[in-house]
């Protein structure tokens, strides 16, 4: 019985740079839409500037005193806190699925009393230097 032999068929530059061309082609239609989208909306929109459509708008608030204000510190630090706890939640699902795993159960009990522990010290550290005190 003959051994089966495998054919190659040969790549042509021309099989090549049509992959390019339809990627290039997608794209071209893509860049196409948003300009034709944007264009209509120009078209489309009334244009009527009155003096309260000018003024500078900010959050729902009108622009009056200095262009400069100060921002305690403290907002940033509820933001790094909310960060920690956000990062702390991330890390709890995929630590669910591996603990669901036959076998690693008690390892990745350990590990995220570890973290768990990282995080309670920080909070602890956080709270007795009064950083979380609202005043």
């Amino acid at each position: 019985m003959p051994e089966p032999t495998v054919r190659q068929m040969p790549v042509l530059a021309a099989d090549y740079f049509h992959s390019y061309a339809v990627v290039g082609l997608l794209a071209v239609v893509g860049v196409l839409f948003v300009a034709v989208a944007f264009g209509a909306g120009r078209l489309l929109r009334p244009v009527v500037p009155t003096p309260e459509k000018l003024l500078t708008y900010e959050c729902g608030v009108d622009p009056v005193g200095e262009g400069w204000a100060h921002t305690q510190v403290r907002y940033y630090v509820y933001a790094f806190l909310y960060v920690i706890f956000a990062v702390d939640s991330i890390f709890l699902f995929p630590w669910a699925t591996v603990f669901a795993a036959p076998g690693y159960g008690a390892t990745t009990l350990v590990e995220m009393f570890i973290f768990l522990g990282f995080l309670a010290v920080g909070l602890l550290y956080a709270w007795k230097k009064g950083v979380l005190e609202w005043t």
